[in-house]
């Protein structure tokens, strides 16, 4: 099953450069306790900015698969990473569960194979310049969702 989970505001917004364009604990909190130990698909940028974060940690998650177009791009090192140089092939052929983590052309190009949509709504409008593109809603089926001051949780299940 493909999962894909991510925190965008009223505009679609999920970036500002290779960071979040909000500071909000409680949706980290959310986002970890889905992901953490989880094998993840995200691209090389996003890769890079969550090591620059963790530094010499291992990222949180079980197995990690980078995305690239660059076929000379490898990764050693603490973290658990096998490369993937051809995206959509890898997304019609998966097999395991795996959470999509971004960044927002992992995103694009991950939709349409998505089984699942675990989507934070920040709510208002901030500053930024990576959005998600447009979901069309009628293909999925609301399962979840719990509402806060800050963000509205929930999770989409695509209808067979």
């Amino acid at each position: 099953m493909i999962k894909m989970i991510w925190a965008m505001d009223e505009d679609n917004l999920v970036g500002k450069g290779d960071k979040l364009p909000w500071h909000i604990k409680e949706d980290l909190i959310y986002y970890k306790s889905k992901t953490e130990g989880q094998t993840v698909l995200m691209g090389d940028t996003t890769y890079y900015s969550l090591r620059g974060y963790y530094k010499t940690k291992p990222l949180p998650y079980g197995k990690i698969y980078v995305a690239t177009i660059d076929k000379n791009l490898k990764i050693e090192g603490i973290d658990n990473v096998t490369m993937v140089y051809d995206l959509v092939d890898f997304l019609k052929n998966v097999k395991e569960d795996i959470f999509v983590v971004g960044g927002a052309t992992i995103y694009k190009i991950s939709l349409p194979y998505a089984d699942q949509l675990y989507i934070s709504f920040v709510k208002g409008h901030h500053e930024g310049d990576r959005y998600f593109p447009t979901i069309d809603y009628s293909k999925y089926n609301l399962i979840f969702e719990n509402n806060t001051d800050e963000v509205r949780y929930t999770v989409f299940e695509r209808i067979k």
